[in-house]
């Protein structure tokens, strides 16, 4: 029988028959025709401590006995709480505000930028936004985003953004000087950008340095800072966040993915005092108008909590620099090889191109792969000719050894 669900990502007249997937536990998922298969992306890039951690689904489901929703206008409880004021301590800054996804994350993030200038009495419409970047799927992401095949059929409904140039190794003043030149003329309400690692844009990778820079050239003109660390947070850059590498706090930033570890869907936006401030009126219509039907669902927040718990009981940062050193020497490894171009590693995120001539995310070498690494059981989902892990922290040496071993062998798969 035919299924009716429509997946993401998916152009279904070529794509193969999706896996089914049965049950998982740390790295692994298992299907339902008894493969085990590494998950090299933590599904997504999601996961963090390993696929079904006990003490999440442990705190999933005692949660789920004692208060499943709420209505989070006029209401808060005990995992809300709990989980904003960690936040704010580990990030530095102020305010949380709970949705459930990194687009809608990076949705809130632009309307508090917006509000801001607004209810300040100086309105400003005009964003910038480093280029390549990729911030979710809903309007407002997508204009912030890169043009093109994510977003082309949409083209009418997106509002115009400026772009500066992404700092290519040994040409990071040129971003750095147009940044300064937009700022400056334009007067934006905010600057938006992944720090460190431009995730679906190709995995690609700049130093703390220029971050730090960019939000300088921000602050000397009075931009807001938006980072988005949707990817980037949660230990994939090698810190628990990119932007600690750069020794800088967001205006604004945003928060998915591996907030729940993986468990749950749940997002939050976190402020400095100012921005809260700028909507804190008797005027009401200063109010930020922004929610969803599950805002700060109490279970979701309870995941979250746990996820947190985990930091601080378990060597995490340990484990992730484990995963970064074994990334070093398998990359060296195929860096040798012929085929492979333009390796790279932050954090626990390695990538490396195929050398092809059809490159970028439709490259005909995209779909190929796939099949080769299902049928090596390892889950790579590579972004056209780019080829990138980001396992979850748990993965044992075998199984990451077993997932390079698949990519060695990727050459040999598109000359079938």
């Amino acid at each position: 029988m035919k299924s009716p669900i429509w997946h993401p990502f998916t152009q279904h007249a070529t794509a193969p028959e999706p896996a089914w997937v049965d049950r998982a536990e740390g790295a692994c998922l298992f299907t339902k025709d008894g493969r085990r298969i590494v998950d090299a992306i933590a599904s997504w890039w999601v996961v963090t401590h390993g696929h079904c951690h006990p003490h999440i689904v442990a705190a999933i489901r005692a949660q789920a006995e004692r208060l499943d929703q709420v209505i989070f206008a006029g209401h808060t409880h005990e995992p809300a709480e709990r989980l904003a004021e960690k936040l704010v301590e580990m990030t530095g800054l102020d305010y949380v505000f709970f949705s459930d996804s990194g687009s809608t994350s990076v949705e809130v993030a632009i309307k508090m930028a917006f509000g801001y200038w607004h209810n300040r009495g100086e309105p400003r419409r005009h964003l910038l936004a480093l280029e390549h970047g990729y911030h979710g799927d809903t309007i407002g992401a997508m204009s912030v985003g890169a043009r093109g095949v994510f977003n082309e059929p949409y083209e009418p409904l997106l509002f115009e953004v400026g772009r500066i140039p992404f700092p290519e190794a040994g040409n990071e003043q040129k971003t750095l000087d147009l940044l300064e030149v937009q700022c400056r003329l334009q007067s934006p309400a905010a600057f938006i950008a992944e720090p460190l690692v431009l995730g679906a844009g190709g995995m690609l990778m700049y130093g703390a340095d220029t971050l730090r820079e960019m939000k300088r050239v921000c602050e000397r003109h009075g931009v807001l800072f938006i980072a988005d660390e949707v990817m980037t947070g949660w230990g994939r850059t090698g810190t628990v966040f990119a932007c600690e590498q750069a020794g800088i706090v967001p205006d604004i930033g945003c928060y998915a993915k591996g907030l729940t570890g993986g468990s749950m869907p749940l997002a939050v936006t976190l402020c400095k005092a100012e921005i809260f401030d700028a909507h804190w009126s008797s005027d009401r219509r200063k109010t930020f108008f922004h929610s969803s039907s599950y805002t700060a669902n109490p279970i979701a927040c309870a995941a979250a909590v746990a996820n947190l718990e985990i930091w601080d009981r378990e060597p995490v940062l340990e484990r992730i620099a484990t995963i970064g050193a074994h990334h070093d020497r398998r990359l060296k490894d195929l860096a040798d090889r012929r085929g492979f171009t333009h390796a790279r590693r932050t954090g626990t995120i390695a990538a490396i191109d195929l050398d092809v001539p059809d490159s970028g995310y439709l490259s005909d070498a995209g779909p190929k792969l796939y099949a080769h690494f299902q049928e090596r059981k390892v889950l790579l989902r590579p972004l056209g000719n780019t080829i990138y892990l980001m396992p979850p922290y748990c993965i044992a040496p075998a199984d990451l050894d077993a997932v390079y071993e698949a990519i060695a062998s990727a050459p040999d798969s598109l000359r079938r």
